[in-house]
Parts: C-alpha cells; sequence; structure tokens
C-alpha cells in the first residue's frame, strides 16, 4: 500500500512537471515562451526563463512588483501565494514543485546520506527577507527600480533551468559570462551536492518559496492531524520522515511537505491527511466530569 501511494504522488509530481513545462521544443533554439499563460504563477518554483517553462515563477514575480518604483505589490501575486498557502501550505511542495521532484530524484543516487544541520533550516526565512523582500525595495537604480535579488544572485533552480540552457544556445551570451555567473554556478553546484547528502536540501534551507509555504502550515485547510485516541506512541512516523519532522508534537510543522508516508506507515491508523473537520470533544467517563467539576470549584 506504501508503494501504491508513493507512486501516485511520483505520478502528480510528473504531470506537474509536465504541465509546468511544456514547452520542451524551445530548447533547441533557446527561446522563452512569451504567451498568455505567463501572465500566470506557478505554484511551485520554476524559473520564468526556462525555455520549457510555460508559467511564472511565482518568487520572480513577487520580487518584480515588489521591486516597483512605487513598492507597491501586486494583489495578484501576494493574493495566489496566499491563497494557495492557506488551501494547501507545503503540499505545494510535495506534490506540485518542479524543482521538489528534480531534488527527490537526484537523492536517489548512491551518496552519503545525512540530516540537516537543524539552525540551516532559519537560513530560507532570512533569504526571504532580505533577497526577496527587502532587497528589491531598498537597493534600486536611478530609475527607482530595484534588482529581482534572489533570482540574480542565488537562484540555483534558475542557473539549472534557465542560465545554463540559454547560454547552451546563445554564443553572444557565453561571451558576457562574468563573475556573478561563476557564482551563481558555484551556488548550483553547492545545491546540487546538498541535495545528493540531504533529501531535499533546497527545500530545507534555501528556498523562499518553501519558507512562505511552511508559515502558512499552521494555518492551511488542507492538514495533518493525529488522533490521539489510536495513537500507540510507537515513533515509527518520527523515524519515518524524510523531512525530519515529528507529528506527534508538531503536526502543523512549517518543514512538512504532506508527502502522506507517516500515515501510510502508522500501524494504528492515528494519522490523516485531509481538509480541516470539526475536531471531536474528548470522550470522558463520569469519573473525569466529576473531577473536572471539582476543579472549577477549586
Amino acid at each position: 500500500m506504501k508503494s501504491v501511494n508513493a507512486f501516485k504522488r511520483k505520478l502528480i509530481q510528473i504531470a506537474a512537471f509536465g504541465f509546468t513545462n511544456i514547452h520542451i521544443e524551445n530548447f533547441k533554439t533557446g527561446s522563452i515562451y512569451k504567451g498568455p499563460w505567463k501572465h500566470f504563477c506557478a505554484p511551485g518554483l520554476n524559473c520564468y526563463s526556462c525555455p520549457a517553462a510555460a508559467l511564472s515563477c511565482p518568487i520572480g514575480a513577487l520580487q518584480a512588483v515588489s521591486s516597483s518604483m512605487e513598492f507597491q505589490l501586486s494583489f495578484y501575486v501576494t493574493g495566489f501565494l496566499l491563497a494557495a498557502g492557506v488551501l494547501l501550505g507545503r503540499l505545494i511542495c510535495g506534490f506540485l514543485c518542479p524543482f521538489g521532484l528534480f531534488q527527490e530524484l537526484l537523492h536517489k543516487i548512491p551518496f552519503p546520506k545525512r540530516k540537516l544541520w537543524s539552525p540551516l533550516r532559519f537560513l530560507k526565512y532570512i533569504i526571504l527577507l532580505l533577497f526577496v523582500i527587502l532587497l528589491p525595495m531598498v537597493a534600486t537604480n536611478y530609475m527607482g527600480m530595484g534588482k529581482p535579488s534572489f533570482c540574480q544572485f542565488i537562484c540555483p533552480a534558475g542557473t539549472l533551468e534557465g542560465g545554463i540552457p540559454l547560454f547552451m544556445t546563445h554564443p553572444e551570451l557565453r561571451s558576457a559570462l562574468g563573475s556573478l555567473f561563476r557564482l551563481k554556478v558555484l551556488i548550483l553546484a553547492g545545491t546540487l551536492l546538498g541535495c545528493l547528502i540531504v533529501y531535499r536540501f533546497f527545500c530545507k534551507a534555501l528556498c523562499p518559496l518553501g519558507a512562505i509555504y511552511g508559515l502558512l502550515n499552521k494555518v492551511s485547510i488542507y492538514h495533518l492531524e493525529i488522533d490521539p485516541d489510536k495513537c500507540i506512541s510507537c515513533q515509527t512516523c518520527v523515524h519515518i520522515c524524510k523531512m525530519d519532522v515529528n507529528p506527534l508534537k508538531d503536526p502543523d510543522s512549517a518543514e512538512c511537505i504532506r508527502c502522506g508516508q507517516c500515515r501510510e506507515v502508522c500501524p494504528a491508523k492515528a494519522i490523516s491527511l485531509g481538509f480541516r473537520r470539526k475536531k471531536k470533544k474528548p470522550k470522558q467517563n463520569a469519573f473525569g466530569c466529576v473531577k473536572n467539576h471539582f476543579s472549577r470549584i477549586k
């Protein structure tokens, strides 16, 4: 049963990857699709400049509107991110993100595996605040326009999906290679190495989009729930989680991508994933009711 559900998740990931990157033929010419669909954001991280991309990247779009001369955020971009996050949380990372699928496949390559050093999880929030929000608003040019700092200085997905394919097909761009591109290639290489060692390294440590969805995980309508009446505290869910989440202590953890592995291995079937339901009141016997009555009197 576990393998069947994992297979279904992989099919959804592949379908999302294919829909987001439908213009494969553009890799031959290095051209970028700029049709009407580019007005819409993909839910996951996928570079606008990728020749195959049919949609815009939400992080790139967020920087583009936040770096406008009037420093006003577009209602569409922020509304889209908030709506997607409140509805699904980091399920988007687990099912709909093309770069997330790439990381999972990369991690399957035989290589020494380790867990991420916990403090590095906070790095993605620093990147979100500094490179996605503050720098595009503060570091402006003579026209008052800011730079998409995360895309320009960090984003390894952009380097892999957009930068390298465009440089390979456009000789005039290769002649303009500078230190910034070399820095981004080094960041990409470090990220790929990290993904070989740590499961979804970029998601855990660097992704500002994952940081946004993670902050909304605690209020998302789609959520993970533990039934305390069924749970036998066997810790099986804790040991199986590749995102290093303890579902028993924090079922709405900002790191949980709602992959469902913990639910599948739970021997007591105490874990459920789905849209929020009205929580059942804990059962009390007669002694418990009398005890609560006296505690209120005190």
